[in-house]
């Protein structure tokens, strides 16, 4: 059945995975296999036609340098007993009845799947880096990728993990061409030229653009000047001219070229990936981008330092003294608080609707290492379902409800209440659903300035949003172990989950 190949990470427990919200039940894309999620178990189905070139990679040089350094998700092969048993099941005998099964691998679960379209600019940034490394560093072996696209990457905390082990070919040792260039530009190089230049995160384009952008596309947001100025002149209008030729629209356009010699196309490919390289450097997101949030917590007037430092000394308590081992930070803003919850050992997934702020979350997290996945979610309006009938790609609420130990809501649920006009029990009741114990939760009253400011005059809307009408809201969902007021109209409560069936 093949050699084993075994990363230093051990595959994660059903625990970290409820098997009631699997992220991907079926993958059909990929003729050489499938993904299938059972029980907590990241099982890949690989066909008689995909275990040549899959054997050829795991026994690789390059294969056992990148997944020792967790730079490719952890494989293991399974014995032909265990495979037997498998295929047997209801689960596997339904994705595999029509196919022609070779083998099935096991790979390391990554602790919270996410997709390109929660992704801000540093992410999909780093995401590109790591395809250009793999697909440089595969070259002395003789190996190749066949498609060069964000979604073959997930995140462990803040460093991205190449997770499709079937994008790996064989590469003509004479073939001077990389096919997946226009799809590299599509999914990595165009979306962060749009960011950089002109302000559009590239998470939104990703929901309606599993493909990414065309230079069609960009070419439309470009002024005249700016079409004949590097990047753009190469990357964007000269094949948006060549687009209407007839050689780009004839067949022997795409005929695949002869074998020149192999030493010739290997440098021929390092210098295109070197220069791809300097492309994405010169399209990286910005160090200092502003947003309405990005200087919240430096310009903050609503906390005394006192009061702010009450604040952090609570949940820091609460997070010593029960430590959760996986933490949701819900409206992170820069990521104060989640620092602190990876600090305490947890594994933390910070969202902020705002891509500029989680931008710098991630560049922080990742310069001191700490665990946490910074993610451009908006938990009022959540990332949906996508993909072939809505199964490709799960919702962000289906990958998080019950998935997490702890629940931070610092500062966040006043502009649910306002903004979103979201009723108090609702966020609740969505609280709830997320944890599977504990809730660090604040509560703003309709007295404070902030709050205020969100009104915009409407305070008379929110007269009964009061300290009372919270506790007995949120008694219904949960218990309070302890409170704490932190100024004249914000308080901080540490709420534990009881089942529905404990209530009185």
């Amino acid at each position: 059945m093949g050699a084993q190949l075994e990363t230093k990470k051990v595959i994660e427990t059903p625990r970290d995975f409820p098997s009631t919200n699997p992220v991907l039940t079926k993958s059909f894309r990929d003729p050489s296999g499938r993904l299938v999620v059972v029980k907590g178990r990241v099982l890949r189905i690989i066909t008689t036609e995909g275990k040549p070139i899959l054997d050829r990679f795991l026994s690789s040089a390059a294969a056992q340098n990148l997944v020792s350094g967790q730079r490719i998700v952890g494989t293991k092969v399974l014995g032909e007993a265990e495979c037997r048993s498998l295929l047997e099941t209801a689960e596997l005998k339904a994705c595999s009845d029509d196919i022609d099964v070779a083998m099935v691998v096991e790979h390391a679960r990554l602790p919270f799947p996410s997709f390109p379209q929660e992704w801000s600019p540093e992410l999909l940034n780093s995401a590109a880096q790591l395809t250009l490394e793999l697909a440089e560093r595969l070259l002395e072996d003789g190996l190749g990728l066949k498609d060069a696209t964000p979604y073959n990457v997930l995140f462990q905390g803040p460093e991205p993990v190449f997770v499709d082990i079937l994008s790996f070919e064989s590469r003509r040792p004479g073939d001077a061409i990389w096919l997946p260039y226009a799809q590299f530009l599509r999914t990595f190089i165009i979306p962060l030229l749009l960011n950089k230049h002109f302000g559009l995160s590239p998470h939104q384009f990703f929901l309606t653009h599993r493909d990414g952008l065309s230079p069609e596309d960009l070419y439309e947001f470009c002024s005249p000047i700016r079409r004949l100025l590097p990047p753009f002149l190469t990357l964007i209008s000269i094949p948006k001219w060549l687009g209407g030729t007839s050689q780009a629209k004839s067949t022997e356009f795409y005929t695949r070229k002869p074998d020149i010699d192999p030493e010739r196309a290997r440098f021929t490919l390092q210098l295109l990936f070197r220069g791809l390289r300097r492309t994405l450097g010169r399209a990286a997101p910005p160090d200092q981008q502003r947003s309405a949030w990005t200087g919240y917590m430096a310009e903050m007037t609503h906390y005394t330092k006192d009061q702010f430092e009450g604040k952090q000394a609570f949940v820091d308590k609460a997070l010593r003294e029960f430590r959760p081992e996986s933490v949701l930070d819900v409206g992170c803003n820069t990521g104060f608080f989640s620092c602190l919850a990876a600090k305490n050992g947890a594994r933390v997934v910070a969202i902020d609707s705002d891509p500029a702020v989680v931008d710098r979350v991630y560049r922080t997290v990742r310069k001191e290492k700490l665990d946490v996945l910074p993610l451009v979610v908006d938990l009022t309006r959540p990332t949906p379902a996508v993909g072939w009938r809505n199964s490709e790609c799960s919702s962000f609420l289906d990958r998080a409800c019950g998935s997490f130990d702890a629940v931070l809501m610092l500062a966040v649920i006043h502009h649910m209440l306002v903004t979103e006009r979201v009723p108090l029990q609702d966020i609740i009741d969505l609280a709830a659903d997320l944890t599977r114990d504990l809730v660090i939760i604040e509560f703003v009253g309709p007295e404070d300035q902030m709050f205020r400011r969100l009104t915009r005059g409407r305070e008379e809307l929110f007269t009964g949003v009061t300290r009372d009408v919270f506790e007995a809201t949120a008694s219904r969902r949960f218990e309070t172990i302890r409170s704490e007021q932190l100024e004249a109209h914000r308080c901080i409560y540490l709420l534990k989950k009881v089942q529905r069936g404990k209530l009185g």
